[in-house]
């Protein structure tokens, strides 16, 4: 009987260590980087900047007559 069991054992030991020999490959190949174009428009953000500026100065041509 302690040979049945020794030879049990020594089965299932071989059985896990081939059950955690594993064997994973990865494929690198090259990678493509291609560029990026970003088109950000800021004319406006601009645009609003400046008639904040000079709304100011459009109010004051109003309050005050032209000077001739």
């Amino acid at each position: 009987m302690p040979t049945r069991t020794l030879w049990l054992a020594a089965l299932l030991l071989c059985w896990g260590v081939m059950a955690c020999n594993t064997r994973h490959q990865v494929d690198v190949s090259p990678m493509e980087i291609k560029p990026i174009h970003i088109t950000i428009d800021v004319n406006i953000k601009v645009d609003r900047a400046l008639d904040d500026f000079f709304g100011d100065i459009d109010e004051m041509e109003e309050i005050l007559p032209p000077a001739e």
